[in-house]
Parts: structure tokens; C-alpha cells; sequence
């Protein structure tokens, strides 16, 4: 193993932290987005003692963002390495962004249904319909806790499916827990995906709630069905080579298993936080991968400021208590997969660049400037446990 007996990396994606609107952010509608300076103007203020100390203050300052992070200062002497990334696929979706970071570059970007209604082509609804034995309603683009107050009454009387899209490339299939068993709802969005593939859809999630009419609530057990990725990923390439690869939250799911040598799927952040804890815990080498959902499903898609910024205190104050455990062959990457201003217009994630921290203890911060394309880190990952160069990106030194 190269990179100065690295034994372990640490790689947890901030779902949806975004620090600035990307070069070709008018092409997807989202000029002016800036998911962290404008949500810290929205709350008067972040406090993220941890993240400050790292640099994320520092990254804010590049030319090519020059947007501050209101109580986020930069940092006289970053204890992490610091810069931002620029995506390259096209696409600001999970999907493109997780896979691009491993390594993939997509050029043409997924199929996004119309808003509708009808949002899905009638073939395609028929025969879920006829698979399934249940009914579709729905049938648009929809916020996913709108769309269950409008229908779902209905669906409890009916049994029928809640299908609904978003501007991002998804078939979203919704049922409440007490009509449809969690296995049921998880086979529909099996057929669903198998129907959605010739349309090179990127996710079918299943979509799972409680509750009565008025008080209904989605539940943890969400599960995502993503479109195959095209060609080996990084995480493959470890896998192969005998470098655990583990994965925590959704990552099982984006991947489809491949390259995972052993996953905790959780449903939030928490639950993510102590299972990277536990992996941590361990003492093996490899990669840990994790995903912190909250910032983007709980807070991002609801354009609720607030909550967002309590979600980054939150962390903020986990990895102060997680930094400690980190040893001197250990490394900590912090980055996103998109952005999702809660400032912004619509519901919708935001083309943004996304913040890159790299922690090692005892090293010294350093600036990495902008990454041209997230696949970098695939590129720095295969480098640092010894793998031939990644056909893509340019590495950093881990």
C-alpha cells in the first residue's frame, strides 16, 4: 500500500452540500444556487467549530466561489487539506454524483420524466399495474410529503400505488406500511425498475409511510433500486485487489451491491454516524463509505433553512467527537454528491460545486484549489491503497 502506510480511508458524502452555483449551473435552471452561503444567511449564522477548523471557511474563499459562509471564517491554518470539486457528468443527481466520485463519468445524463400528469408513459403504468395487481395514482412530479397528504387517504382505501417523479430521474412508488407489507412495496419497485431500465431512469425508490389522514410521515425504511452502473467502479477495482470495501447508508443501494464487501443500510444520519463509528471501531484497513442523508431528504427537498442548519450543527458536533478516534494511518474525506439550496426556487437539487476536506492527524492542511471533475477521488483512493492509475481525474495526496 502506498501513500505512507495509508491504512484506512473514511469517505462520507454530505448528501446535498453544495458551496456555489457550477460554471453550468443556467443550464439546469439553477444559476445563483449556493446551498451553504445561503442557507448561513437564511439563519444569520452557522456554527461548525469542527468544519471551520478543517477549512471549509477556506473553500468558500476560491475565486471560482468567492461566496462566504456567514459565521463559517476561513481558517489562518486549515487542519485539513482543502478545495472543491466540479462535477463533469451530466446530471445533479445522487446517482451521477455517487458514481461520479467513483470513478465514472457520465455524458448523457438520465431520462427525467415530464411533470405530468401524466408524468409516465401509459405502457410502462399498465404494466406495473398488471404485475402488481395494484392500481397507480398519482402519476406527476411531486414534493414526496405533498404528495402523500394529497393521496394518501385515497391509497388507504384503495390499496393503489402513489407514483410520482421530481425533476431529478426517479420513479418514487409510495404505500403506507399498514396497506402494503415493506417486502411487497420493495417488489413493486423491483418490476418498476426492471420497466424503467430501457428508459435509463437512475433511481426507483420505494417510498414507505405511517400515519393517518393529515398526520402521515414517511418512514426510515426507504430503499433506492438504481440503473446498473456501466463499467467498473473504484470500489469494484479495491474489491478485487482485497481492500474492504464497506458501505453505510444508501451506498449499497447506488452501487447495487458491487464493489461492497459489507454494508449497514440505515435510514438517517444518526444511524449512519453509528455505523461508521462501528466500522471505524473495527480496526481494519480499507474504505469505509458513507452517506449522511438527512441535509438533502429531510431539509434540502423541504427548503427548510433551519433545519439544514441544525443538521450541519448536528454533524458538526459528531465529528468533534469522531476526529479523536482517527489515527495516524487513517484518513477522513469529506465532499458531497450535489447541491440543494434551501433558498431556492422549486424543491429540486441545485448544480452547484462541492466541498472536498481531507483530514489526516498530523498533517497539515494544504490547498487542492478546484478538482476538475469528482472523479478525482476515485483517482486518489486507487492510488493511496495501490492500484494501477484511475483512468480518470487527477490524484491528491491522501
Amino acid at each position: 500500500m502506498s501513500e505512507d502506510s495509508i491504512r484506512r480511508v473514511t469517505l462520507i458524502v454530505l448528501d446535498s452540500v453544495g458551496i456555489g452555483e457550477a460554471p453550468d449551473a443556467s443550464d439546469y435552471g439553477d444559476a445563483g444556487a449556493a446551498t451553504l452561503p445561503h442557507l448561513a444567511e437564511a439563519v444569520n449564522g452557522l456554527r461548525l467549530p469542527v468544519l471551520q477548523s478543517l477549512g471549509l471557511g477556506n473553500i468558500a474563499t476560491l475565486p471560482e466561489i468567492a461566496r462566504p459562509i456567514l459565521g463559517v471564517a476561513p481558517a489562518p491554518c486549515p487542519a485539513a487539506a482543502w478545495g472543491a470539486l466540479r462535477e463533469r457528468s451530466r446530471g445533479k443527481d445522487t446517482i451521477t454524483g455517487h458514481w461520479e466520485i467513483a470513478g465514472l463519468l457520465m455524458p448523457t445524463g438520465f431520462h427525467v420524466f415530464p411533470p405530468g400528469p401524466p408524468a409516465f408513459p401509459d405502457d410502462l403504468v399498465r404494466e406495473l399495474e398488471r404485475r402488481t395487481g395494484r392500481r397507480v395514482i398519482g402519476n406527476k412530479a411531486a414534493s414526496g410529503t405533498q404528495i402523500i397528504q394529497e393521496l394518501g387517504a385515497e391509497h388507504l382505501r384503495t390499496g393503489a400505488w402513489i407514483a410520482y417523479t421530481s425533476a431529478d430521474s426517479v420513479f418514487q412508488i409510495a404505500a403506507h406500511v399498514e396497506v402494503v407489507p415493506l417486502d411487497e412495496l420493495y417488489r413493486a419497485c423491483a418490476i418498476a425498475r426492471e420497466l424503467c431500465n430501457p428508459l435509463r431512469v437512475g433511481r426507483v425508490i420505494a417510498r414507505p409511510f405511517r400515519g393517518v389522514p393529515g398526520h402521515f410521515e414517511r418512514t426510515a425504511d426507504r430503499r433506492d433500486f438504481a440503473f446498473p452502473p456501466p463499467e467498473p467502479t473504484v470500489l469494484e477495482k479495491l474489491a478485487e485487489a482485497g481492500v474492504p470495501v464497506r458501505a453505510v447508508g444508501k451506498i449499497e443501494d447506488i452501487f447495487l451491491g458491487r464493489g461492497i464487501t459489507e454494508s449497514v443500510h440505515t435510514g438517517d444520519t444518526a444511524a449512519s454516524q453509528t455505523a461508521v463509528e462501528g466500522l471505524l471501531a473495527q480496526g481494519d484497513r480499507g474504505l469505509i463509505f458513507a452517506n449522511f442523508i438527512d441535509f438533502d431528504m429531510r431539509y434540502g427537498h423541504r427548503r427548510d433553512a433551519a433545519g439544514y442548519a441544525r443538521a450541519l450543527e448536528d454533524t458538526d458536533r459528531w465529528l468533534a467527537t469522531f476526529l479523536p478516534r482517527l489515527g495516524g494511518a487513517d484518513v477522513l474525506l469529506l465532499t458531497a454528491d450535489h447541491g440543494n439550496d434551501p433558498t431556492f426556487r422549486g424543491t429540486d437539487h441545485t448544480r452547484e460545486y462541492v466541498p472536498l476536506l481531507v483530514f489526516r492527524p498530523g498533517r497539515a492542511g494544504r490547498p487542492l484549489g478546484i478538482r476538475d471533475g469528482f472523479y478525482d477521488i476515485a483517482a486518489s483512493l486507487a492510488r493511496a491503497f495501490g492500484l494501477p492509475p484511475w483512468p480518470r481525474g487527477t490524484a491528491f495526496d491522501l
